[in-house]
């Protein structure tokens, strides 16, 4: 949240150049406030970890949310019941005529199939395109990323030599950016995927900026110029045992994986995990839903998108 000091004080200027939100009289005095309505669409077959990693995100921060759930009705959930998707979830005909705040767009375990082949993809393009209109800010993350940049700026994913699964370093790009005030310049964030984004790609395209990177990881963190959509690779809202049980999972399956990188301690998969990117993970959600939502969202919901 922002401090209000006078608008005249000296530290103003100072505070402002190292990227500290200082909210000025004039703003605080004519700023409006209400909860902000937030929709997730939940693409991943874990959806009751994934609806309540991502909630634990929205709700460690001092902002009001009302929080609602979004299924794609031309695919069937296999791994949550029926009675679940029908008491908290509603179809993309039960929220069209509506306007959101902010939409969080998930992963999905479907990178390696083409954007066509999978079976929502065209309710999928439908949601997104319904999002330029009725959705303040969109936050997509991993596969969901990857169909955002695909669907919005024509930059398709690529095959990667073997699954990306890990928490990598990474470096700030773009220190000036709202959405990474508090990171540290190098942190850790979490990978798990079998597709990336070329890096020049998305460099070259004028619309869009590069915030956070990894040497080995590849993209992180990457936004719309106008600030109404953000593309993160990793996976900040994972839990502390997330990789394992996705590590445990693909044994058992007798898929043969590789340890996570850097996860569990001497990479012996028998000792506990340590969580070395909850902080950064926190602050991205925050610094979003605060920055990019809150402070900017009209007050009146019904005219989001104008």
């Amino acid at each position: 949240m922002p401090i209000r000091i006078p608008d005249a004080l000296p530290a103003t200027e100072t505070l402002e150049s190292e990227n500290i939100f200082v909210m000025t009289e004039f703003r605080a005095l004519h700023q409006d406030i209400r909860p902000l309505r937030v929709l997730i669409l939940n693409l991943m077959p874990t959806k009751i970890a994934t609806e309540t990693q991502i909630m634990r995100k929205l709700s460690n921060t001092p902002l009001q949310c009302e929080v609602e759930l979004l299924r794609t009705s031309s695919h069937e959930a296999k791994n949550v019941s029926a009675q679940h998707l029908d008491t908290f979830y509603r179809t993309f005909d039960e929220v069209r005529d509506s306007n959101f705040d902010g939409l969080i767009i998930t992963g999905a375990p479907v990178e390696q199939l083409d954007f066509a082949d999978v079976d929502y993809w065209d309710e999928l393009v439908e949601i997104m395109d319904w999002s330029t209109t009725n959705v303040h800010s969109t936050f997509h993350i991993c596969w969901g990323a990857q169909a955002g940049l695909y669907h919005h700026y024509g930059i398709d994913k690529h095959e990667l030599p073997a699954k990306l699964s890990g928490v990598y370093q990474h470096r700030v790009i773009k220190p000036s950016s709202p959405l990474v005030r508090g990171f540290d310049d190098r942190f850790y964030a979490v990978h798990s995927r079998y597709t990336g984004v070329d890096e020049d790609a998305v460099a070259a395209n004028p619309d869009l900026e590069i915030i956070a990177t990894s040497d080995v990881a590849g993209l992180y963190i990457v936004k719309s110029v106008d600030s109404r959509r953000f593309f993160v690779f990793g996976h900040p809202e994972y839990d502390s045992d997330t990789l394992r049980l996705e590590y445990e999972r693909d044994v058992k399956r007798g898929i043969d994986p590789d340890v996570p990188v850097n996860y569990f301690p001497n990479d012996d998969p028998s000792r506990e995990p340590l969580n070395t990117w909850n902080s950064q993970a926190q602050l991205l959600y925050t610094n979003w839903l605060n920055y990019y939502v809150y402070q900017t969202t009209p007050y009146d919901i019904e005219r989001v998108g104008e």
